[in-house]
């Protein structure tokens, strides 16, 4: 039996998960929540049931719920939906690809995404409300914090740290057993081979 569950964020990201989670086939999306002047419109096949304003109640009526806005820069936008769905006592479960590949000896938090082709090797740890986008590597031991994005074809090397609500972008590259602080964000095809503190931007 198929779990429901309702989308939050009708945007390019959202097309992404829809068709991860139509490939998983654990979930039935029961419908997505986006901007009002959206509502009643089709994404894909599935029908703009609400706003951020309608949530409190639809909840009552489903308790599994998935982010699907996008993060580029800045996390703020997924990092108040997922508190504010917390608040509610929503279920926000993992969405793992069946084309990806997550080791049985990883671990994931709640309301993370692994994307198709990405793959988390063997003791890597990666944070609730995460990206881990199409193409993406977790190598073993590395260590990704909350509300982060790791971009297309983006490599994270054994051991590597990221601290909270980071973007790596697309085609990066991360030495072995660095470390990067909170809130960083590295530019596209970036190759980063020492440690970065927080709130940098690098290119």
């Amino acid at each position: 039996m198929k779990h429901e569950i309702i989308l939050i964020g009708g945007g390019g990201h959202c097309k992404s998960c829809i068709d991860v989670i139509e490939q998983e086939k654990s979930f039935r999306i029961a419908g997505i929540i986006d901007v009002r002047e959206k509502l009643n419109h089709m994404l894909l096949g599935y029908k703009v049931i609400g706003s951020d304003k309608d949530l409190q109640e639809i909840v009552k009526h489903y308790d599994k719920f998935l982010i699907t806005v996008g993060q580029i820069k800045s996390p703020s936008i997924r990092i108040r939906l997922f508190n504010y769905m917390k608040k509610l006592h929503a279920t926000l479960p993992t969405v793992i690809s069946p084309l990806g590949y997550v080791s049985s000896h990883a671990h994931l938090g709640e309301g993370t995404i692994i994307m198709h082709g990405a793959v988390v090797n063997a003791g890597a740890i990666i944070g609730a409300n995460c990206i881990i986008n199409s193409k993406a590597l977790i190598e073993h031991d590395a260590h990704i914090g909350d509300h982060c994005h790791i971009a297309t074809g983006a490599l994270i090397n054994g051991g590597v740290q990221i601290d909270d609500e980071t973007f790596v972008g697309s085609g990066s590259v991360c030495n072995e057993a660095i470390k990067i602080g909170k809130r960083v964000i590295i530019s596209s095809g970036t190759k980063v081979k020492e440690d970065i503190p927080a709130k940098k931007v690098v290119s």
